[in-house]
């Protein structure tokens, strides 16, 4: 079982947005990649499965779109923004600790093309983010 970090030992990137439910969302040539924060996944401890929705689903932002099952617990994911998911990281079907151990890179989990990519402007910076949890 892991120990949980301390906040100056995790990670948190310049270049994504956060939001306030513990995703991270990335632009990325007009698409947005999202996934958990290094925070959050050290919070869950080991995960063991990933539920992800299905291609083509819509949400809006601070929907559910999923859930993260760790030994001691489930968690509900939710969309940083609204938008329509085109790809999930099926990588995480089997090698669900990928999120654990790179939350930011092989641990993404979806990709959205949002409704309105200027919801990004409502999430938090990396250093709103770090306040948010101090």
């Amino acid at each position: 079982m892991s120990n949980k970090k301390s906040k100056d030992e995790l990670n948190f990137r310049d270049y994504i947005f956060y939001f306030e439910e513990h995703t991270w969302a990335k632009i990325e040539d007009g698409k947005v990649k999202v996934g958990i924060t290094d925070y959050a996944q050290d919070q869950l401890g080991d995960i063991i499965f990933i539920q992800l929705p299905e291609v083509g689903a819509e949400f809006q932002k601070g929907d559910e779109f999923g859930q993260a099952e760790s030994a001691k617990t489930v968690s509900q994911l939710y969309m940083p923004i609204g938008g329509k998911i085109i790809e999930t990281n099926e990588t995480l079907e089997n090698d669900p600790e990928l999120v654990n151990n790179s939350p930011y890179d092989e641990g993404w989990m979806i990709v959205i093309e949002p409704n309105d990519l200027k919801e990004v402007d409502s999430l938090l910076t990396k250093d709103l983010y770090i306040k948010l949890l101090k």
